[in-house]
C-alpha cells in the first residue's frame, strides 16, 4: 500500500519541487499518517490529489522492497561463501 510519503514525493516532483524537511512534516496520531506542516508555495494536496499518485507510489515501494530483499539474499549468500554458518549469520543479523 502506498505511503503518504511516497505519494507526496510524486506530487512534489510533478510540481518541480523536491522533499524538504524544513517545509513538510508527516505525523501519525494512531489513526494514520497526516501532513502536520506544509510550507511549500503550492497548495497542500487533498486526499483525492494524493490518491492520484497511488499507482506510482505502489510501484516505487514494491521496487524498493524487491531491491532490499535481493540485497539481503545476496549478502547472506556472500557470508555463506565466506564459510559462515546459518547460526553465525543469524547472530550478525541480530546485532545489526
Amino acid at each position: 500500500m502506498a505511503t503518504l510519503y511516497s505519494k507526496l514525493k510524486f506530487y512534489l516532483e510533478d510540481n518541480s519541487l523536491s522533499w524538504d524537511n524544513s517545509k513538510v512534516k508527516l505525523e501519525n496520531n494512531g489513526e494514520g499518517d497526516f501532513i502536520s506542516m506544509w510550507e511549500y508555495s503550492i497548495a497542500k494536496p487533498n486526499d483525492a490529489k494524493l490518491n492520484s499518485y497511488k499507482t506510482q507510489a505502489d510501484t516505487l515501494e514494491k521496487n524498493f522492497l524487491s531491491t532490499k530483499e535481493n540485497a539481503k539474499t545476496s549478502a547472506i549468500t556472500k557470508l555463506k561463501d565466506l564459510g559462515l554458518t546459518d547460526d553465525e549469520i543469524k547472530a550478525i543479523k541480530e546485532v545489526v
